[in-house]
């Protein structure tokens, strides 16, 4: 596939982005996110995968392009870049700031699909602040169990942070819903 394609993918992709390094770059890994897909199921038609992958980097590398400018730094003597303390915290980088929203998101998410007792659990003792004891007693259960329903509700988010951190691999990746004990 890859010697049939990568000329036609190359040249569609550097006249979409105007460079061939950014093009090579953007080809290269089209063919790899291909590849990873085809290793989860078979691919019937891999020159339409390749062209929608490849379309889709085009449209991720503009809007990169766009966020960077935005935020790019006046490098003039007396401008921004000068002293960066005039700068403000990471925090507030809009990547940091949508890694964030991304990240709280993806929590609230698995709060939602968690059952209803170490959810419960979770929000009495993270977000209401309660000991563990505390909880057991709102909840009328020991504190063992909501030691086990804690543990269900963290390895939950826990395993859906790491794959929004693409740190799991990729055959992990396809089981984005953990299943939970009842």
């Amino acid at each position: 596939m890859f010697e049939h394609y990568y000329r036609e993918l190359l040249s569609f992709l550097a006249r979409k982005v105007g460079d061939r390094e950014i093009a090579a770059d953007l080809t290269q890994e089209s063919f790899a996110r291909v590849y990873a897909a085809s290793g989860k199921s078979p691919v019937t038609e891999p020159r339409a995968l390749l062209y929608a992958i490849a379309r889709n980097l085009v449209t991720d590398h503009y809007r990169r392009a766009s966020v960077r400018a935005e935020v790019e730094i006046d490098r003039t003597p007396g401008g921004l870049g000068e002293s960066d303390a005039s700068m403000g915290p990471e925090s507030m980088e809009p990547e940091a700031r949508f890694s964030g929203r991304q990240r709280l998101a993806a929590i609230e998410q698995v709060l939602a699909e968690l059952p209803p007792r170490p959810r419960q659990a979770f929000v009495f003792y993270k977000l209401d602040g309660m000991s563990r004891t505390e909880v057991a007693e709102k909840m009328v259960i020991s504190v063992k169990t909501v030691e086990t329903h804690l543990e269900v509700a963290m390895q939950a988010c826990l395993a859906r942070l790491q794959v929004l951190d693409c740190k799991l691999p990729a055959s992990k990746q396809s089981d984005r819903s953990p299943r939970f004990p009842q």
